[in-house]
């Protein structure tokens, strides 16, 4: 499995942790679980742990694609935590295609990851 899902803050944060390609099969166990949690709580907040990530096989590109269109506005904020210049750089690319508030940071800052977000919005 390429993707490990896990709620803390009440359902509000979600943590993903990623590794290896991502394939379409990844995109059908983690789309249900968010769309629950959006219905639940509302916009959420995204961990997404990019440790070990080697990138997308063609068909779960397309599905990221539909994911980012889809839920544009329900993410609130998105701290990416990565270990190569592509992952810094894809954090960048990804901001015009959200709603949410994009940071990056090295694996070496995953604490300070996390406090941003559990900040309260401004």
């Amino acid at each position: 499995m390429s993707i490990q899902l896990t709620e803390e803050n009440g359902g509000k944060v979600l943590v993903l942790q990623i590794s290896g390609k991502l394939v379409k099969a990844d995109y059908e166990q983690f789309v249900p679980e968010f769309e629950r949690l959006v219905r639940v709580h509302g916009p959420l907040r995204l961990l997404f742990d990019m440790t070990d990530f080697h990138g997308w096989e063609a068909s779960a590109m397309w599905e990221d694609a539909k994911f980012g269109a889809h839920h544009f506005a329900d993410i609130e904020r998105l701290a990416m935590v990565g270990e190569t210049r592509w992952q810094h750089g894809m954090a960048i690319f990804c901001k015009p295609f959200t709603k949410a508030a994009v940071r990056y940071f090295d694996h070496a800052e995953a604490a300070q990851a996390r406090a941003w977000l559990d900040e309260p919005a401004a």
